[in-house]
């Protein structure tokens, strides 16, 4: 028995793939250059992060002699754990942003 070839169905599959392939990568460069800044709880440090997780710059405001080393260790610690959830946040609205008008032409 042979198996009629649907091209049609085959052609729109290749499409979608391509379509697929192109959002992801324009979704790998968003995650990538996306960054987020957070502050530790009494704003004396700064964390920048991609929505890829990757820490690009940390800034301290102010002194530190007036802290201890535990204090400090408490506050870089906070911001750190700000910083994994934010750069979380970042990638999912970028996963919406780029793959949302997927979803709608799939169950158009």
């Amino acid at each position: 028995m042979a198996r009629e070839i649907d091209e049609a169905w085959i052609d729109e599959a290749i499409d979608r793939y391509r379509r697929l392939d192109q959002m992801r990568a324009q979704f790998d460069s968003a995650v990538a250059e996306h960054v987020v800044s957070v502050h530790s709880p009494d704003d004396s440090i700064e964390v920048l992060v991609t929505a890829a997780g990757e820490i690009t710059d940390v800034r301290i405001r102010g002194t530190l002699h007036h802290r201890t080393a535990a204090e400090l260790a408490r506050e870089v610690q906070a911001v750190v754990v700000s910083a994994t959830e934010a750069a979380r946040w970042a990638r999912e609205k970028l996963h919406d942003e780029v793959f949302g008008s997927f979803r709608a032409i799939e169950e158009g």
